[in-house]
């Protein structure tokens, strides 16, 4: 899939690739722009990153929820145009106080507009959903590279112009998303049984249960984002620069291979079974990464380079069976709220998952890498009989007249 095959999937396909472009700008050069340009300490940064995430997960349950019942592309609009202006008064921004406030209302938005154009991607995804989804995910993960390399140039320069730049070119990518997002049409909210409830999706005990675990397993995206980094430098005797060539080939991987690692993955069971393929590479990766500490420079970098394509291979099963998840134990008319619990569980995961692999695989060394591993093999086995338990045992009400984990929306031949 080069292009998705319907107009309203190519605005939303273009629409996330800007916001993703932006966002990547800012992302790497963040913390270089609060102690530059905004004059804080390293300590003051790390301290309102980590605020401001704590406090944006708190979004995505009541945003999705309003997306449900008003409408998620409005809803969308709105959290898009927030994190604009959140954005742009961080140029503006000259003490600890309003940086942190600029930061955590942007991560409100930021969780919230994830809840929001869930339902949007169930609405047009249609029945081309598990392969449009994937495409959305390569898509997302090429912008983010890009939007990194840009960043680089402003690194580079090392000055306030350049730093602000990054800054105002996110905002205005932020502005742009909303734009290309208006050329979708309303999404009408799909009305709810009688029954359903208010907060349907955390009394849904089997779905919560799959977010934990999804969680659990969503802590193998630091393992190469901060732990990976750590270990080269500190622990082998690898060339720095590999570092850099190890993100590149991660991110080459996915954005290539994801949408064909998505192939069969259509329903709960096989969105299952991917997990239960995933913990087995991720723990043979890892391990491929840790024997590397004490060996000659070429050989460590070659079995890093070999631990970081095969730590991807499972990377791309469990991004498949977690977004097919996300979706077919999700009722149709309440996927926003659905969604923000899982975001909830993704928030709580980039608050502790740095200390877990700075203790596990940098304090711990090789056995640290393995134990995490193995972690990962015991969630992927025990997914399928999770899932099969939050079919048959989730409220009444949630599924309504379809079956267990399908609705005309999800469903596909």
């Amino acid at each position: 899939m080069l292009i998705p095959g319907t107009r309203p999937q190519r605005v939303i396909a273009l629409s996330s690739f800007v916001n993703m472009l932006g966002s990547g700008m800012f992302m790497v050069s963040s913390a270089l722009f609060a102690t530059r340009v905004v004059g804080l300490s390293v300590a003051q940064v790390a301290a309102a990153l980590g605020i401001a995430a704590i406090v944006g997960i708190s979004a995505g349950i009541p945003v999705g929820h309003l997306a449900d019942r008003r409408g998620p592309r409005e809803v969308y609009l709105v959290t898009l145009c927030i994190q604009a202006g959140a954005m742009a008064a961080l140029v503006a921004v000259r003490s600890f106080g309003f940086f942190l406030v600029a930061l955590c209302i942007g991560e409100l938005a930021r969780n919230a507009s994830v809840s929001a154009r869930a339902p949007l991607v169930r609405q047009f995804g249609d029945a081309d959903l598990p392969r449009f989804r994937a495409y959305l995910r390569s898509v997302a993960n090429l912008a983010g590279a890009l939007g990194a390399v840009a960043a680089g140039f402003a690194v580079q320069f090392d000055t306030r112009p350049a730093y602000v730049a990054v800054v105002v070119g996110n905002a205005m990518s932020f502005v742009l998303s909303a734009a290309i997002t208006l050329r979708l049409p309303s999404v009408t909210p799909v009305q709810p049984p009688v029954a359903a409830g208010r907060w349907l999706a955390l009394r849904d005990r089997g779905y919560v249960t799959f977010t934990v675990l999804d969680a659990i397993m969503a802590i193998q995206g630091r393992v190469l984002v901060f732990g990976l980094p750590l270990w080269i430098v500190g622990h082998t005797a690898a060339p720095r620069w590999l570092v850099g060539a190890v993100t590149l080939l991660n991110t080459a991987l996915i954005v290539v291979f994801q949408v064909r690692a998505g192939r069969g993955v259509a329903d709960s069971a096989t969105g299952a079974r991917a997990f239960r393929r995933a913990g087995p590479a991720f723990l043979a990766g890892m391990a491929l990464i840790s024997i590397a500490s004490g060996t000659p420079s070429w050989v460590a970098a070659v079995l890093i380079a070999l631990g970081v394509a095969v730590h991807t291979l499972g990377e791309l099963w469990q991004a498949a069976g977690s977004m097919e998840l996300r979706f077919s134990l999700v009722p149709a008319y309440a996927q926003g709220q659905y969604t923000g619990v899982s975001s909830l569980g993704t928030g709580l995961v980039n608050v502790v998952a740095p200390s877990v692999v700075a203790l596990l695989c940098i304090t711990w060394g090789t056995p640290g890498w393995l134990l995490l591993g193995g972690v990962f093999v015991l969630v992927g086995l025990v997914m399928p009989a999770v899932v099969r338990w939050a079919e048959a045992h989730s409220p009444t009400e949630v599924r309504g007249p379809h079956q267990p984990g399908r609705d005309p929306l999800t469903s596909v031949s």
